[in-house]
């Protein structure tokens, strides 16, 4: 099997699944798990991207993949099953985010400087971090993402209004140019 192969297409916004509640992995979903996240990472590598959630593959499951890893660092991919925020600092951080569900859309957007988050790895093992910077913000995104929030969800509506029009005028350019 190709690298392309294992590839799988990230669903748009406005897909629906991208805006509904994501259900937690249970004890009969392993296999499929362990595939989806090996998938996931690939697909996640190839976009380029840090992060990428099930539901952004068309799977309605509690899974994140990321990789925060610098340029020249070594990949440190990381598979979350079943992730959760558990705290998080009062004192709040701006970072410019992007979405591969919303190519070419970038915003400045307001989160906790910190977070604590716990998960469990493929292979059951629990986990448990306490983040900041750029790990921090990737984590939220993503599991925002589990709970059909979108990065967009966090500007003001006028911000977020005026980016997702030009988005989906985008589309539609690019759908009418492909025909």
């Amino acid at each position: 099997m190709t690298d392309d192969a294992l590839l799988l297409p990230i669903l748009l916004h406005p897909a629906p699944i991208l805006r509904a509640k994501a259900r937690a992995v249970g004890e009969g979903d392993g296999d499929r798990v362990r595939d989806l996240g090996s998938r996931m990472l690939a697909t996640m590598y190839k976009a380029p991207g840090i992060g990428l959630a099930a539901p952004q593959v068309g799977e309605g499951l509690r899974l994140v993949v990321i990789d925060v890893a610098r340029e020249g660092e070594p990949p440190a991919p990381m598979v979350l099953v079943n992730p959760e925020i558990v705290a998080e600092s009062e004192q709040r951080a701006v970072r410019e985010e992007g979405c591969l569900s919303i190519p070419g859309l970038y915003a400045d957007v307001e989160r906790p400087a910190r977070v604590k988050a716990r998960w469990r790895e493929l292979d059951g093992t629990r986990r448990e971090v306490e983040a900041d910077g750029l790990l921090a913000t990737c984590l939220q995104h993503e599991i925002d993402h589990l709970d059909g929030v979108m990065f967009t969800d966090h500007l003001s509506a006028l911000k977020r209004n005026m980016l997702l029009k030009k988005f989906l005028k985008e589309q539609k350019l690019k759908a009418r140019e492909a025909m």
